[in-house]
C-alpha cells in the first residue's frame, strides 16, 4: 500500500513538472494591434510606439486621466508575464498604474493582471511574473490618475488558450472590487445610476464573482472628497464576501477623513458588544475603478429593510390598511433631511425633529403610509415631550423602546461620535407599537478625530449634552429626557456588555491590532494615491504623521474613554437577566476571595473594575480561596443552577 501510495505521488509530481515545462515553452513574448486612447502632441506617436522595442519612444495621451494603451491579440492569451518601461526621466509617473485583460473590446470586463507598487527602474526594462488562468483577447496597460499615460514600452507574454477561472490576482492581502462602467464614464453625481460591470476577487485570487450592476454616488460631507463614496446596485441579489444579507444593494465608504481607514469598522463591533439587533456587515477592499486604483474602502451593508439587514417586514404599495399599514417602517432623525424627497418634520413641539423615510423607498411609498408614519413617530416624540411621559398607558415606553435607544446612546458615547445625534436610525415592524433603535452608522469622525471636540477628555458630560456636539432638530432634549428616566436600565446595559459581552479594553485593542495588521499592505497604496498623511482634508485636530501614529490615537482615547464610560454609568455586578443560585456565598478575604456554600461544583470568573477578565477557575462543592492583589473585584460563579455574582474590595 505504501509503495502503491508513493507511485501515485510520484505519477502526480512529474504530471505537473511536466505540465509546467510545457507552460514554459509555450509562454513567449505575444504580438497584436496596438490599441490606446487618444495621443497627446507631445508622444512620439500613437500606441504603436510602446511595442516598438525603443525605450526613446514614449506614449502619451492628451486626457490626464483614464488613459491606455494595450494590444489586441487576435484571440485568447493567457499572460504570464509583462515587462514595462517609463517615458525616460518619469519612472515615478507608473507607479500605482496597472495592467488588465478583458474579452470585451470595450474594457468593461476588466480585472487586473498587475498592479506597479513601487516606481519602476528609470531608462530600463522591469519584468512582472503574472499568475491568472484566465485567457484574454485584449491586454492594456492604464496609467495612474493624472499622469497621461507616459509608457515607453510595454512586452507581453503568455500563450494561447482559453485558460480557466481558477486564479485571479488581487493587489493586497485584501479583496479587490473593480468596476467598469459603460464607456469608461466618470461617476460624478448621487442622482443619476450609470451601467456597468462588477467583478469581486478574493481568497488570494482564488474566488471570482462578475455581474452586471448600476452605480452612483452617494454621502454627504464625504461626496466632496477628491476620493468618492459609492451605492451599488447589482442585477441579482447576491452575498458578497461571506456576508449575511443576500441583496442587490450595497455600499463602498470611503473613509477619507478617517487616516485609520477604521474608525467605522471599530464602532460596528462595539455595537455588536452592546448587543443592538442589527450592526451593519462590512469588509475591507481594495477598489479599481475604469483601471485605475482607487484605494482602500469599506465593502458594506445598505441601511435597508431585508433579512440579515433591518430584519423587519417589507412593505407593498399594497399595504394600505391596518394591519398591514402599520409596518415595517425604516426612518432616520436626520440633520440632511431638507435635501431628500421623502420626509417631514414632527409636529411642534419641544421634540420638532426632522425625519426621513428610508423604507418604504420614496417612489414606493403611498400616501396612506406616508401618513400613518408621520402621526405616529410624531405622537412618539410628542408623548416624549409631554407631562404623561412615564404614564404606563400613555407614556413613551408604550412608542419608544429604551433598552435599544440607549444601547446605540453608548456606541455613540463610547465612540465619541459627534454625529451620533445628527443620524439617528429607528425602525418599526408591523403590528409592533414601538421604535427601535438602530443601527448605527458613520463614526469616520468619532475615536477623537473631530476638531470641533478635541480633546474629548475635556469634556466633562456626554457628547449629546456638550454645545459642541452635533444634533439633528432638539435631540439634545429628546436624548435628555431619555436618559433622565433610564439610569438604571442605562446602568445594567453597560454592566452586560463590559462583564458577559467582550467590552474589555484588551478585546478592543485586540480589533485595533487585527484591523492594523489587515489594512497595512492595502493603506500602503492607499497614502500613495491620496498623499493626505500630513493633510488636513476634514475635521481632523491633528496629522499624526503615519498610518501606525493614527492607528495609536484610537488605542489612546479608547484607554482613556472605557473608564470614564465607567465611572459616569456606573458597574453593577448583576445584569438584569441573571438568575441568582440560592445557595452560595462570594466574601473578600485577606488577600483575596473565599467562594464557598455552592451546592455543586462550578467555575468561577473575576474581573477588574475594567472589565478585564484576571483570573478563571473551576470550584468544587468545598470552596475555593483565590488569591488576588488589592483591588475592586466583580466574580462570577456559574453553577447548575444558576449564577452568583458579587463586587467585592481585596485589602
Amino acid at each position: 500500500m505504501k509503495f502503491s501510495m508513493n507511485k501515485i505521488l510520484l505519477t502526480i509530481f512529474t504530471a505537473l513538472l511536466a505540465a509546467a515545462g510545457a507552460f514554459a515553452q509555450n509562454s513567449k513574448e505575444l504580438s497584436g494591434t496596438p490599441i490606446g486612447s487618444e495621443k497627446a502632441d507631445y508622444s512620439n506617436g500613437g500606441p504603436e510606439v510602446v511595442f516598438d522595442g525603443d525605450l526613446s519612444t514614449f506614449y502619451g495621451s492628451n486626457v490626464r486621466s483614464n488613459t491606455w494603451v494595450g494590444l489586441d491579440l487576435g484571440a485568447k492569451h493567457v499572460i504570464t508575464k509583462i515587462a514595462y518601461a517609463s517615458r525616460k526621466g518619469w519612472p515615478q509617473r507608473m507607479q500605482l498604474g496597472i495592467f488588465e485583460g478583458a474579452n470585451n473590446p470595450d474594457f468593461t470586463d476588466a480585472v487586473p493582471l498587475h498592479l506597479i507598487k513601487d516606481t519602476p527602474q528609470d531608462n530600463a526594462l522591469t519584468y512582472a511574473t503574472v499568475n491568472v488562468s484566465r485567457g484574454f483577447r485584449y491586454v492594456r496597460y492604464v496609467g495612474p490618475n493624472n499622469v497621461r499615460c507616459n509608457v515607453a514600452e510595454i512586452k507581453f507574454y503568455g500563450y494561447e488558450g482559453e485558460g480557466d477561472d481558477t486564479q485571479f490576482y488581487t493587489p493586497t492581502n485584501l479583496p479587490v472590487v473593480v468596476i467598469n462602467t459603460d464607456g469608461a464614464r466618470t461617476i460624478d453625481t448621487k442622482e443619476v445610476y450609470l451601467p456597468a460591470i462588477i467583478s469581486v476577487i478574493s481568497n488570494s485570487g482564488k474566488d471570482f464573482y462578475s455581474d452586471s450592476l448600476e452605480i452612483r454616488g452617494r454621502g454627504n460631507a464625504s461626496w466632496d472628497f477628491p476620493k468618492k463614496p459609492y451605492k451599488l446596485k447589482l442585477a441579482k441579489k447576491k452575498k458578497l464576501l461571506g456576508m449575511p444579507a443576500k441583496a442587490r444593494k450595497w455600499t463602498l465608504i470611503n473613509n477619507y477623513g478617517d487616516k485609520t481607514l477604521m474608525r467605522n469598522a471599530i464602532a460596528f463591533k462595539i455595537s455588536e458588544a452592546v448587543g443592538m439587533d442589527y450592526t451593519p456587515a462590512c469588509k475591507m477592499v481594495d477598489v479599481i475603478v475604469n483601471g485605475e486604483y482607487e484605494g482602500t474602502y469599506q465593502l458594506c451593508d445598505q441601511i435597508e429593510v431585508r433579512k440579515n439587514r433591518v430584519g423587519i417586514t417589507e412593505m407593498t404599495p399594497e399595504d394600505i390598511t391596518a394591519p398591514n399599514l402599520t409596518g415595517g417602517y425604516l426612518v432616520e432623525i436626520d440633520a440632511y433631511a431638507d435635501k431628500e424627497k421623502s420626509k417631514f418634520t414632527t409636529s411642534s413641539g419641544a421634540y420638532s425633529l426632522p425625519v426621513t423615510i428610508k423604507s418604504p423607498d420614496e417612489d414606493d411609498i403611498t400616501t396612506q403610509q406616508y401618513n400613518y408614519i408621520k402621526d405616529y413617530f410624531s405622537r412618539m416624540a410628542t408623548r416624549l415631550a409631554g407631562n404623561l411621559y412615564l404614564n404606563p398607558e400613555v407614556g413613551y415606553r408604550n412608542y419608544l423602546d429604551p433598552e435599544s435607544f440607549l444601547k446605540h446612546f453608548i456606541v455613540g458615547e463610547l465612540s465619541g461620535n459627534t454625529d451620533t445625534y445628527w443620524s439617528v436610525y429607528m425602525y418599526k415592524d408591523r403590528d409592533s407599537t414601538r421604535f427601535r433603535t438602530g443601527p448605527v452608522w458613520d463614526f469616520d469622525l468619532a475615536f477623537e478625530n473631530d476638531s470641533r471636540i478635541h480633546p474629548v477628555s475635556d469634556i466633562k458630560t456626554f457628547l449629546y449634552a456638550s454645545s459642541k456636539s452635533s444634533c439633528a432638530g432638539n435631540m439634545r432634549g429628546f436624548v435628555g429626557r431619555v436618559l433622565g428616566v433610564e439610569k438604571e436600565r442605562l446602568k445594567h446595559i453597560w454592566s452586560k456588555a463590559r462583564y458577559d459581552r467582550g467590552l474589555t479594553a484588551d478585546n478592543l485593542t485586540h480589533i485595533i491590532d487585527s484591523l492594523q495588521s489587515e489594512l497595512e499592505e492595502s493603506q500602503k497604496l492607499n497614502f500613495i494615491r491620496w498623499p493626505i498623511m500630513n493633510q488636513i482634508v476634514h475635521q481632523e485636530y491633528q496629522c499624526a504623521g503615519s498610518f501606525e501614529n493614527e492607528v495609536q490615537v484610537v488605542r489612546d482615547y479608547l484607554a482613556y474613554r472605557l473608564p470614564w464610560m465607567d465611572s459616569m454609568i456606573g458597574l453593577t455586578p448583576v445584569g438584569i437577566n441573571d438568575s441568582k443560585v440560592s445557595e452560595g456565598s462570594i466574601t473578600a478575604v485577606a488577600g483575596g476571595v473565599r467562594i464557598s456554600g455552592l451546592a455543586s461544583a462550578a467555575v468561577a470568573n473575576v474581573y477588574d473594575i475594567s472589565g478585564i477578565e484576571v483570573a478563571r477557575t473551576e470550584v468544587d462543592r468545598g470552596g475555593k480561596t483565590i488569591s488576588l492583589a488589592p483591588g475592586i473585584y466583580v466574580v462570577k460563579v456559574e453553577t447548575d443552577g444558576g449564577m452568583l455574582k458579587n463586587k467585592v474590595v481585596v485589602k
